[in-house]
């Protein structure tokens, strides 16, 4: 089924580190080879074997109208024909950055990156260098990509600095990030309490989805932001997933929280390698060539990605979209939700927009703790039976999935088909 995945991941193996230039994608957390692609088309995808997957990746997110999206080809094919990069400002960049500071209003200025972890870092550098501080907080199953001072883990306890989760991370570095557990109210109200003066920036994704998915409480988003202006700490909502994915202006607008600065990714970039940080004015005019903290990049504001999210961005705009979109999910949920009771298998979900989780356990986990405490193991059963009955499932229990635009009844009816099937083998 899987011969033609099989050797070229062999052959990979010798060239490309895990023969993979990204670790999720070695199915090192669920077994077994990874599934090498040749083309996607709406909702589905067909490997180089020539199976085909009902896909709820979404290329980990961007694909939210689907894969080849004409409009979307269309716009990548004109720009491209005229150049495929200038490393010069061009009108598309005032355009994209017009759209994104009217779609969320948090969003004063912006500027425009390649990817999400050059957002992640060139934000926190910039709330260091406009506050004059260095300490930050991030919260445990949070990734904001792989930047020295965010690849830490939590300390022995609530209030001790973090401590590097990769190699060759200082540890200079992540002494100055403290790890807090998502969602605790007690732990954000005693680190400010001894420590809010001193704390440049805390970075969160408002809806994480790093950890597979888990919501907020609004409550809790809510004294974060009362506290960040209270001791004057920059907030950066890290939006790269959630934004234009749960909802038009994010996360933020669904919840109607404005952080300081916002980082952006994925679905802004239609596909192509784009990325965004912005904010409130003030904080913004801290950066070169204006101010005095320093980030550049050759390829920033390429036009072809550029005209990518444009498409993209003016596509999820059309009013309903978001509706249409967050009915899609939930009704797949629901499916789900009802062969997993059908089975006698414990089985949670949840959503917004776009976005979902799959837990087996009794009930959503709230933080990275109780995600840790669903069945792993059985997870990773129900992905390889999915898999062999074309259903294209996140190959981890921690990572959220996606529903496209594309996807419609003949996509959900084939994934409920499937899943019956599953879950009626795993129960045994």
């Amino acid at each position: 089924m899987f011969s033609q995945s099989e050797k070229l991941f062999k052959e990979s193996q010798a060239l490309i580190p895990g023969g993979v230039n990204s670790p999720v994608r070695a199915f090192r957390a669920v077994g077994g080879t990874p599934i090498f692609f040749r083309e996607g088309k709406g909702a589905w995808l067909t490997d180089v074997d020539g199976n085909r997957y009902v896909d709820y990746v979404g290329s980990w997110g961007p694909m939210i109208l689907g894969h080849a999206h004409p409009e979307v080809i269309a716009a990548v094919q004109e720009t491209a024909a005229r150049s495929l990069s200038f490393g010069a400002p061009t009108g598309l960049e005032l355009e994209l950055a017009a759209l994104l500071t009217r779609l969320v209003p948090s969003m004063e200025q912006v500027r425009l990156v390649s990817s999400g972890t050059e957002a992640t870092m060139s934000a926190i550098r910039l709330a260091r260098g406009f506050t004059g501080r260095n300490k930050i907080i991030k919260f445990e199953g949070c990734y904001h990509g792989h930047g020295d001072a965010l690849l830490v883990k939590a300390g022995s306890g609530a209030l001790t600095f973090g401590n590097p989760s990769s190699a060759g991370v200082p540890p200079q570095v992540a002494a100055d990030t403290l790890v807090l557990d998502y969602n605790s109210m007690a732990q954000i109200e005693t680190t400010f309490a001894q420590l809010g003066d001193e704390l440049a920036a805390v970075i969160i994704e408002p809806v994480a989805g790093n950890m597979n998915f888990v919501m907020p409480s609004l409550e809790y988003l809510r004294r974060l932001r009362e506290l960040c202006s209270k001791h004057g700490t920059v907030l950066i909502f890290d939006e790269v997933m959630t934004g234009f994915r749960v909802g038009l202006g994010g996360a933020q607008a669904v919840f109607g929280i404005q952080p300081d600065l916002t980082t952006l990714g994925k679905v802004m970039g239609g596909g192509l390698p784009a990325a965004a940080f912005g904010g409130r004015r003030d904080i913004m005019a801290a950066l070169a060539p204006l101010g005095a903290v320093y980030q550049a990049g050759t390829l920033s504001g390429n036009p072809v990605a550029v005209a990518a999210g444009l498409a993209t961005l003016r596509a999820v705009s059309a009013p309903g979209f978001f509706d249409k979109l967050a009915a899609t999910t939930s009704e797949m949920l629901r499916g789900l939700k009802r062969e997993a009771a059908a089975a006698g298998l414990p089985f949670a979900t949840q959503s917004l927009g776009g976005m979902f989780g799959l837990f087996f356990s009794d009930k959503a986990p709230t933080d990275f703790k109780e995600v840790m405490q669903s069945d792993k193991d059985r997870f990773n059963q129900f992905f390889h039976a999915m898999l062999r009955r074309g259903v294209y499932l996140a190959p981890s229990a921690f990572e959220a999935g996606f529903v496209s635009a594309a996807h419609g009844a003949p996509e959900i009816e084939h994934t409920l088909a499937a899943a019956q099937a599953a879950f009626a083998e795993i129960r045994h």
